[in-house]
C-alpha cells in the first residue's frame, strides 16, 4: 500500500463547514420522515410511534460520535473503507475493508432507492391516476438526472447541495408551521390501551422496528466522512458536520412527528386506502391549509427528496475509489475522471444498483425494504467500526486526533446495543423476508469473493500482511497538514 499523500491530480478540498453540514443533513432529511411516519405509528401501534424516532437519534447520537473521532483522525475519501483498513490489517489483512466495500456497494445505493420509491410515492399526491408502470418509468428517469447532475466537478455540486438544502429546510418548515396551526393535543398525546406496556414481547419487537426506522432516517451523518479527501480542515469540520446534522435533524424530526399526530389521527396513517398513508405531510397540508397549499409543499417535498438521493449518490461514490486505488477493489474503480476529478464507475455502478433497489422497493414494500438494506449494514460497517475505533486507539496511540470521542466508552456501548437490537428482531420485523439470513449470505458471499481476490493479488492468505499506517506516516513527514489538525474540536 502506498505510505505517501494522494497524489496532486486526486481530489480538491473545497467543501467548507456550511456545506458539509448542508450535505449530511439534505442526506438525513430527504424524503425518509415524510414516508416513515406512518410506518413508525404501524410499527408502535399508536402516538408512541415518537419513541422511536428518539431512540433512533441517541443511537445515531451514539454512532456520530465514532465517526466524528475517526473522521477526523483519518479524512480520506471513503470513509468506513479507510477507518477498517486501518484497524484490522493487523490481524486479517484487506478482509474487512474489502468486505465493507462489498457490502457498501449494496446498501448505500438501496438507501438512495428508498429515497426514490418514496419520490414516487408523493408524486401520486400530484398525480392520483400515475399507474404502476408509469411510476416505474419515472422513478428510473429521477436516476438518471441525478447521475447527469453528478458528473461535474465538485465545486458545482457543492453549490447544487447549499441550494437544495434551503429548499428541504423550507419543506418542512412549512409542514412544521402546518401542523402548529391546527395542533390537537388529544390526537398527538392519546395514546391506546398498553401502549407503554414494557415487560410485553410485543412492545420490544414494536420498539426494534421503531429504531430500525429511526435510524435509517437518520442515515446520512456520516455522508462528508465518505468526502473526506475533499473537505478543508477535516479535523474540525468533519466532527461538527456530523454532530450539528444530528441535533438539528433530531428537532426537526421530533417537530414534524409530533405535528402529524397532531394533525391527523394515526389510525388513518395506518389504512392503505386513505391519502395519509403514503403522503402523510401533504394530508397533514391539505387538512390544515387547504389543497393548493398542500400541492405547493409536496413540490417542495419532492425537491427535499431528490437531493437527499443527490448527497447520497454524491458520497456513496467516493467510497470504492481509494479502495481501488489501494488495491483492495476491482482496480477500475480507481479512475477519476479526467477533468472534473471523481470516480466514473463508482457512481455509474451505484446509479444501477440505485435502479434496481427502486424497482424491488416498488414491487415489494418499503417497510421491507429497509429492514434488508439495515441489516446488510449492521455487521461489516456498523459494529466492525465500534471495535474499530477501540483497536485503533491501542493500535495507534500516537496517532493525532484532532476530535476524541465525549465520554469514551460509553457512546460505543450504547451504539453496540443498538445495533444488535436491530439485527436481533430483523427477521420478528420481517416475517418471511429472512434479511440476517439474506445478510449472512451476502457476506459469505463476500468472504469467498475475497478470497478469490486474495489469491490473485498474492496477499494475506496468499502472501504477507502489508501494514501501512498511513495517517501516522504523514503527520510524521508533515504531509498534508490539513488531514492532522492538532487543535481539540469543541463544538
Amino acid at each position: 500500500m502506498s505510505k505517501t499523500p494522494p497524489p496532486a491530480d486526486g481530489f480538491v478540498r473545497r467543501i467548507g463547514p456550511f456545506q458539509a453540514t448542508a450535505i449530511n443533513m439534505s442526506q438525513m432529511c430527504g424524503i425518509g420522515p415524510f414516508v416513515t411516519i406512518p410506518l413508525m405509528v404501524a410499527a408502535f401501534g399508536g402516538p408512541q410511534a415518537v419513541i422511536g424516532f428518539v431512540a433512533g437519534a441517541v443511537l445515531a447520537l451514539a454512532d456520530g460520535l465514532i465517526w466524528a473521532e475517526l473522521g477526523a483522525s483519518m479524512p480520506g475519501s471513503g470513509g468506513s473503507y479507510v477507518y477498517l483498513r486501518q484497524a484490522f490489517q493487523y490481524r486479517t489483512g484487506k478482509l474487512m475493508p474489502f468486505l465493507f466495500v462489498w457490502t457498501a456497494m449494496l446498501f448505500i445505493p438501496l438507501i438512495m432507492s428508498t429515497g426514490v420509491v418514496g419520490f414516487v410515492q408523493y408524486l401520486g399526491y400530484l398525480a392520483p391516476g400515475m399507474g404502476r408502470t408509469t411510476g416505474d418509468l419515472t422513478g428510473l428517469g429521477v436516476i438518471a438526472l441525478v447521475i447527469v447532475l453528478l458528473w461535474r466537478g465538485i465545486e458545482h455540486i457543492a453549490r447544487i447541495s447549499a441550494v437544495m438544502w434551503t429548499v428541504m429546510i423550507a419543506s418542512v418548515t412549512l409542514v412544521i408551521a402546518a401542523a402548529a396551526s391546527d395542533f390537537s393535543a388529544d390526537l398527538a398525546f392519546t395514546y391506546p390501551a398498553h401502549a407503554f406496556e414494557f415487560t410485553s414481547n410485543t412492545f420490544w419487537i414494536g420498539f426494534a422496528a421503531g429504531l430500525t426506522i429511526g435510524i435509517y432516517d437518520y442515515l446520512g451523518y456520516n455522508t462528508t466522512a465518505y468526502m473526506g479527501a475533499e473537505v478543508k480542515d477535516p479535523g474540525r469540520t468533519l466532527p461538527r458536520s456530523i454532530i450539528f446534522s444530528i441535533l438539528g435533524i433530531m428537532a426537526i424530526y421530533l417537530l414534524l412527528q409530533i405535528g402529524t399526530l397532531g394533525v391527523i389521527d394515526w389510525h388513518r396513517m395506518t389504512d392503505p386506502s386513505d391519502i395519509a398513508s403514503t403522503s402523510v405531510a401533504s394530508a397533514v397540508l391539505e387538512e390544515t391549509w387547504g389543497k393548493a397549499a398542500a400541492d405547493i409543499v409536496t413540490v417542495l417535498i419532492l425537491i427535499t427528496a431528490f437531493a437527499s438521493v443527490f448527497a447520497g449518490l454524491l458520497g456513496g461514490s467516493r467510497v470504492p475509489y481509494d479502495a481501488a486505488r489501494e488495491r483492495v477493489f476491482f482496480r477500475p474503480y480507481a479512475k477519476l475522471h479526467p477533468k472534473h476529478r471523481f470516480p466514473m464507475l463508482g457512481l455509474a455502478t451505484m446509479g444501477v444498483v440505485t435502479a434496481i433497489g427502486f424497482l424491488i422497493g416498488r414491487h415489494t414494500d418499503l417497510a421491507t425494504l429497509i429492514q434488508l438494506l439495515t441489516t446488510v449494514m449492521v455487521i461489516v460497517q456498523a459494529l466492525a467500526q465500534v471495535v474499530a475505533l477501540t483497536a485503533l486507539r491501542k493500535r495507534q496511540p500516537g496517532l493525532r486526533r484532532p476530535y476524541r470521542m465525549w465520554l469514551y466508552p460509553l457512546p460505543s456501548i450504547i451504539a453496540l446495543v443498538g445495533w444488535l437490537v436491530i439485527y436481533g428482531y430483523a427477521d420478528k420485523n420481517s416475517p418471511g423476508r429472512h434479511p440476517i439470513e439474506w445478510s449472512l449470505a451476502w457476506l459469505a458471499l463476500g468472504c469467498v469473493a475475497f478470497v478469490a481476490w486474495a489469491r490473485y493479488e498474492k496477499v494475506w492468505p496468499f502472501g504477507p500482511k502489508e501494514i501501512s499506517e498511513d495517517y501516522l506516516a504523514r503527520q510524521d513527514s508533515g504531509a498534508d497538514p490539513q488531514d492532522s489538525g492538532t487543535e481539540t474540536v469543541t463544538a
